[in-house]
């Protein structure tokens, strides 16, 4: 037996326990027991993925220092940053298999003493293989810890405004993470040394390990099965190979062939990927996940929201730094009211609103928001003033970000059977992580590309001084943040196309396959 979506589709018919992101299916007669401990849980959760979030961005500012100190040359300081992507982005959908088929609270625990291990050994490095190795540890630990700690967050919350509170938080967490890494890097890079950018992780989670056993409960989801191994190798080697292909489309060029056959190859490794997941017994990504129109359409809608926004870090922090002479806690501070935006538009604004609103109203209209504040960071100038023209933009793009991720995060999750939720939160990190790691490569490169032409066409002489060169800098990132802009607007419409639903009435369950 079967029923229909608005859309047509034909779905199967679920008994009456399960949910779903449609409207239109059943409401279970009984809900689970809610966890007396829930709470702390989230707040064991929350502590997990502000470390993860953090790691992405705090070693930014003290990269100068860690390349001095450790003799490192400008061509290989990049593997700080891309050891810990590469290896994050490619492990997501595998870690996130691995926590369906051995319990999530047992990888959250390893993911999290192996992270806090892996940052100690970053810590004390000695040199620059060290610290590489370390950081693709990080990132490795990282793709176990943050999809189990996104379906633990899904299988605890079941009743709709308990959810609606526990997913503004996280998303709280996961748009303004980045922001606080910033500020944080500034601070131990100016008054301790660069080690404790790493160090930082070890307290943070022997903390959460300490209370994980005492308030973490996972509800099981299928215990027994194989990994498929094939599909690993595919799913995790195309993304690698994508996004090493792009971290070296700026150095080397987008004709060069060290960016091509890796591009190609991600592809066609990512296209057998597919072909084998419909064919495989116990698939890493069963398709079923991303065939469900809203649930693609929310994918969507954060990997061209996290492309579109997470080229503002990398430019203001030059823009700050470079052209404004800030020094770097004066510049991780400066973040400061994105943070605050992304937190309220989250928790104050998007969780209040979303168990009567349309989840595609929230995300369209803080696209929109974010939007706006990108086009205002596109009319800066060399004098221009922190308070009159970065701060306007800064609580625009905040409070975009926070209406965007706390409706994308619960409708990405809502419905999805307990076997599979580790693997479909496992998705939405992947798709968050791709796309700041395109983001970042493909603004970068219209930034500087757009740079270069001011400077081809404003330099008469055989060297620029350097009001000229901040000219052309300048404007390199306001062309940048109009390209940032218009994905933004593009990300929404596709929120705005595709999330056609009502908030679901309960969601979170453990729902059948």
């Amino acid at each position: 037996m079967s029923k229909k979506r608005p859309g047509g589709e034909s779905l199967p018919s679920a008994p009456s326990t399960a949910t779903g992101p449609s409207p239109d299916h059943e409401v279970p007669a009984a809900t689970p027991a809610p966890d007396p401990k829930r709470w702390w849980a989230l707040a064991v959760i929350a502590l997990a993925q502000l470390m993860v979030i953090l790691d992405g961005t705090v070693v930014n500012i003290a990269l100068p220092s860690a390349q001095r100190a450790l003799g490192m040359s400008d061509a290989d300081r990049q593997w700080v940053i891309t050891a810990y992507t590469l290896a994050f982005g490619g492990l997501l959908l595998l870690g996130g298999r691995i926590a369906d088929l051995v319990g999530r609270k047992r990888t959250f625990v390893i993911g999290l003493a192996g992270f806090a291990a892996a940052s100690a050994l970053g810590g004390a490095a000695a040199g620059p293989g060290m610290l590489f190795a370390a950081r693709a540890l990080q990132g490795a630990f990282a793709a176990v810890l943050a999809p189990s700690a996104l379906s633990l967050l899904a299988t605890t919350f079941t009743d709709p405004k308990e959810r609606a509170r526990a997913f503004g938080v996280y998303g709280a967490l996961a748009g303004g993470g980045s922001a606080v890494g910033l500020i944080v890097g500034g601070l131990l890079t100016e008054y301790l040394n660069w080690r404790w950018s790493l160090y930082v992780n070890v307290p943070i989670a022997l903390a959460a390990l300490l209370c994980a056993p005492a308030f973490l409960r996972d509800r099981s989801g299928r215990r027994s099965g194989h990994l498929d191994v094939p599909g690993a190798l595919l799913g995790c080697g195309g993304l690698v190979a994508l996004v090493y292909g792009f971290s070296e489309a700026e150095p080397r060029g987008w004709s060069s062939p060290s960016v091509l056959t890796p591009l190609v190859a991600g592809v066609v490794l990512l296209a057998a990927f597919v072909w084998w997941q419909s064919r495989a017994a116990s698939p890493l990504l069963p398709l079923r996940i991303v065939r469900d129109r809203v649930r693609a359409g929310s994918l969507a809608t954060m990997g061209l929201a996290t492309i579109g926004m997470f080229g503002v870090f990398l430019f203001l922090t030059y823009y700050l730094q470079v052209v404004l002479g800030y020094p770097p806690v004066r510049t991780g501070l400066a973040f400061v009211p994105i943070s605050a935006g992304i937190v309220i538009g989250a928790t104050q604004i998007a969780a209040r609103l979303l168990p009567r609103t349309a989840p595609r109203t929230l995300m369209s209209s803080g696209m929109v928001l974010a939007a706006a504040g990108m086009v205002l960071l596109s009319s800066v100038t060399v004098h221009a003033q922190y308070v009159t023209h970065v701060l306007p933009a800064l609580l625009l793009l905040g409070l975009g970000m926070g209406l965007t991720f706390m409706p994308v995060y619960a409708t990405a999750t809502a419905g999805v059977p307990a076997q599979d939720a580790g693997v479909a939160s496992a998705v939405l990190n992947t798709v968050q992580q791709m796309g700041a790691s395109l983001g970042t490569v493909l603004l970068n490169t219209i930034a500087t590309g757009a740079t270069g032409r001011y400077l081809h066409s404003h330099v008469r002489g055989p060297d620029a001084d350097g009001a000229t060169l901040d000219q052309g800098m300048v404007h390199g990132f306001s062309v940048a943040y109009r390209c940032s802009a218009g994905v933004l607007l593009l990300a929404a419409l596709v929120a705005g196309l595709t999330v056609w639903h009502r908030t679901p009435k309960h969601a979170g369950h453990d729902a059948p396959a």
